[in-house]
């Protein structure tokens, strides 16, 4: 996409628009409510469950923090056994294995670039019937799992109407999902994990105000300078995101009738960060897989998990780094292709100055794309575990380690959804200009 330099709304504007406009205001009011209804869902409890024995539990046989960090991506539906306890989570899995499917197999390769609009929309229904087959694996496992240890009454029926809950919830919640999408503001599943995200934070900060509260210094010492670090994640995630690389583009020579139009002189943007938040949200979706499993397994793999899988450990955090460059890799493939770019350059009559249209300007996008990826996901790793050498350093464990990822996916959920925002005033915009 070629842009041409442009004065954004300003922030007055963008509010006057939210309150002004009745499709933007329309659009916000239809996400902030299916955002609280599916908040008051995770609160349905699932009957016949001992949950004071569940949440000691819970604060007692945390294997390498892995129920806090499900819990925070599900809201706090876990914790309390609700219907949504599953959450966004089998939606997220399924979207992750059929893009790695995508990317394997050429007859969904062909239905996502070739197929259009009709491709895109069965690959949806393919990820949907893969997160229903998914939701019903992991209500199963954790069904049987409470059904061992906390059920008031066992039975293979308490499984079965605990599996239709929570296999039901997960579907919910992933219609919610979509409905956000295409009705409302923003990415639906991002969001759903945002709020999440947020509805936890009021617990973290009264913990970590407490531990300032409690008159040791080292603990208020310890607690600034967390602070201080997540201010200077949260710039460098604004960086990261905003930040853009600029390819001049020129624009040929045209002559309409006796009028000479003179080359117009414009630029390619390459995002440093072309996935945004997203491998952010499926490495960390794939680094949970072990350690939800360790729950239901014996105690020795639990042993193993618990020791290479803790989030303060050298072999998670390197590959956590991994994932994270792989799903930033992933994606920038599948948002960018050098090939259409140089492609559709050549059919405007754009070139880049010094680079020969067709196959040279191919390898010069990839070259660029491939450094920008790059950069973008070691700064994005940096920022993901730096939080946590900072926790340990610092003895003040208010996030367990999981904090820079939540603070990621916070960061760049609401950039994404602000600029989805400035786009649709844009349009209103320049609707008006027409009108006139």
């Amino acid at each position: 996409m070629v842009v041409s330099r442009g004065k954004g709304p300003s922030a007055q504007e963008t509010f006057m628009q939210m309150a002004q406009a009745a499709g933007l205001r329309g659009r916000l009011l239809v996400t902030v409510g299916l955002l609280v209804l599916v908040r008051l869902g995770i609160f349905i409890p699932i009957p016949g469950i001992d949950r004071a024995q569940f949440a000691e539990y819970l604060q007692s046989n945390d294997i390498g923090g892995v129920l806090g960090f499900l819990d925070i991506f599900a809201g706090g539906g876990l914790s309390a056994l609700g219907i949504f306890a599953l959450g966004i989570l089998p939606y997220i899995n399924a979207s992750i294995i059929l893009q790695l499917l995508t990317a394997a197999i050429p007859a969904l390769e062909d239905l996502q670039k070739n197929e259009g609009e009709a491709g895109r929309r069965k690959i949806s229904q393919i990820t949907r019937y893969v997160a229903l087959g998914w939701a019903i694996l992991q209500s199963t496992m954790l069904s049987s799992f409470v059904l061992m240890r906390f059920a008031k009454e066992g039975g293979v029926p308490f499984v079965v109407e605990t599996v239709i809950a929570l296999t039901a919830g997960s579907m919910f919640v992933m219609w919610v999902g979509e409905l956000i999408t295409e009705r409302g503001v923003g990415n639906g599943a991002s969001l759903l994990i945002f709020v999440n995200i947020v509805s936890s934070l009021p617990r973290s900060l009264g913990q970590t105000i407490e531990l300032a509260q409690s008159g040791d210094r080292g603990s208020v010492g310890g607690v600034v300078i967390l602070l201080l670090v997540f201010l200077a994640m949260i710039v460098g995630i604004v960086f990261v995101q905003e930040g853009t690389r600029r390819i001049p583009i020129i624009s040929a020579r045209r002559q309409v009738g006796r009028k000479l139009y003179l080359e117009k002189s414009n630029y390619l943007p390459l995002r440093l960060n072309q996935g945004g938040v997203m491998p952010i949200i499926f490495a960390s979706a794939v680094l949970v897989l072990p350690l939800s499993l360790s729950q239901y397994a014996g105690p020795r793999f639990s042993q193993v998990v618990s020791t290479y899988f803790n989030p303060t450990s050298w072999p998670y955090i390197t590959l956590y780094l991994l994932m994270i460059l792989f799903f930033s890799y992933f994606y920038a493939s599948l948002v960018v292709n050098p090939e259409d770019m140089s492609r559709n350059l050549k059919k405007m009559g754009s070139s880049i100055p010094g680079i020969r249209p067709g196959k040279a300007t191919t390898e010069y996008i990839s070259r660029v794309l491939n450094r920008l990826t790059f950069l973008g996901a070691i700064f994005l790793g940096l920022v993901a575990v730096i939080p946590s050498f900072v926790e340990s350093a610092t003895r003040v464990p208010t996030f367990r380690g999981l904090g820079a990822t939540s603070l990621l996916i916070l960061v760049g959920v609401a950039i994404d959804t602000a600029k989805q925002i400035q786009t649709y005033v844009i349009s209103q915009r320049y609707e008006g200009m027409v009108k006139q």
